[in-house]
């Protein structure tokens, strides 16, 4: 009864359009208050959900990511690479793949990439003759890569929720997140010489090239110096969020000159209301795992999984294919929340590394931001094309199968991800 309860209530909320941070906690309290499970509880759920210093840097590095957007880094990148493809074919598609993957590396967040990335490559690439939705789907599949390449948020909750050290996991995703980029490189490159897609009108000289990389030097400066602190064990993920904050306002400030004082009180605002819709998810996610724990369904669903999946391999499969049908219809973070407190006692029971796993599981997520009916790096495309998600959506078919690709090659080649952390010290199988 307690089963059904909790099941039934959520999936009803969210079928009426209730949002996933609120059809969680609804559902949950409404379990907890009917069968007693102790309603003095919430409180201490409430406050131990959001009190993990891992997830201090959560908001840090939206802020930072808010700073370097007002500041406009991303345009700077994006010229910069401009002036290096050239008119080459597929050239602005270039572009846009690593725009995206060096912006994502600065925001941590596939929405935030998409706005950014869209607002200043959208235009030109359009009037070079892209179609307007294969642009949108292409900047919108691109910015998966936010949740890949680190820092990324979906990496800090995953490290949350299982124990798994959050500086192992971002190193261990830097080769996975780079061999997604070329995929999706490829892929575009194929379409646009179909097409007839090509870039600007030239290829920059040498001197502008060189005056370009030296405007976009201290953007591109920010992953290094985050993953570099990290990577020598200067500082932690948190820390390093915190880092990022005060090294995005000395550059957009002294160095770029593109904000001032007064655009801060814009800027804490944009970055409050991301970081509170994240931690309200994260907090009535957390109390749900909690309920739907005390009443048994983790334990039951982690023996179910582990009775069919004989072996790692099926259980990979099958958690992959669900985690795709997931990510049509809820974000990352809820998927993190509810999926995997039940998979950690079967990654014990089946030997599966961690880490390794971790990888897998924000790739197959990151698929989902792009992905409808819910893929919100689609609905951001579409907003900004003024297409349908539809439309948006059918071009970005070609870039989700090859994600898919990817991911089993991840799923087959643990060394991609566990090579780096290894080698760094940062982890041991």
């Amino acid at each position: 009864m307690e089963i059904f309860l909790i099941s039934v209530s959520f999936l009803l909320l969210m079928a009426l359009g209730v949002p996933i941070g609120t059809s969680l906690g609804i559902a949950a309290v409404a379990t907890i208050w009917t069968f007693d499970l102790g309603i003095g509880m919430l409180g201490v759920n409430f406050s131990s959900g959001i009190a993990s210093f891992p997830l201090l840097a959560i908001p840090f590095f939206v802020l930072a990511g808010v700073i370097l957007e007002k500041a406009g880094l991303a345009a700077t990148i994006a010229h910069f690479f401009e002036l290096l493809v050239g008119k080459a074919v597929g050239g602005l598609a270039t572009v846009a793949v690593l725009t995206c993957m060096f912006w994502g590396a600065l925001s941590g967040s596939g929405p935030a990439t998409t706005a950014a990335v869209g607002l200043i490559l959208l235009t030109p690439m359009v009037k070079h003759g892209y179609d307007k939705n294969f642009a949108g789907a292409l900047i919108a599949n691109s910015s998966d890569l936010s949740i890949i390449i680190p820092p990324s948020i979906a990496f800090i909750i995953y490290g949350n929720i299982t124990g798994v050290s959050v500086s192992a996991l971002f190193v261990a995703g830097i080769i996975p997140g780079i061999l997604t980029g070329i995929a999706t490189m490829i892929v575009a490159y194929l379409i646009s010489r179909r097409r007839g897609y090509h870039g600007v009108q030239r290829r920059g000289s040498l001197g502008e090239i060189l005056t370009a990389l030296r405007k976009s030097f201290w953007a591109i400066l920010t992953p290094v110096i985050i993953l570099g602190g990290i990577y020598a064990g200067i500082f932690t993920p948190t820390e390093a969020a915190v880092v990022a904050v005060f090294y995005s306002l000395f550059v957009a400030v002294f160095v770029y000159h593109s904000i001032g004082w007064r655009d801060m009180i814009f800027i804490l605002v944009d970055a409050s209301v991301t970081s509170s819709v994240i931690m309200f998810i994260v907090v009535f996610a957390g109390i749900f795992t909690w309920a739907a724990s005390v009443i048994g369904v983790i334990d039951g669903a982690a023996n179910f999984i582990v009775r069919i999946s004989p072996n790692a391999a099926t259980m990979i499969i099958l958690v992959n294919l669900l985690l795709l049908a997931l990510g049509m219809i809820l974000d990352a973070i809820s998927i993190s929340y509810l999926v995997m407190p039940i998979l950690i006692p079967v990654l014990a029971a089946l030997k599966i590394d961690p880490l390794w796993y971790g990888v897998i599981f924000i790739s197959a997520l990151a698929i989902g931001q792009a992905t409808p009916p819910v893929g919100v790096n689609l609905f951001t495309a579409a907003n900004l094309t003024r297409s349908s998600i539809d439309a948006v959506a059918k071009q970005a078919i070609p870039f989700v199968l090859v994600d898919v690709l990817v991911l089993i090659i991840l799923s087959l080649l643990p060394q991609l991800s566990l090579y780096l952390p290894v080698v760094s010290g940062l982890y041991k199988p």
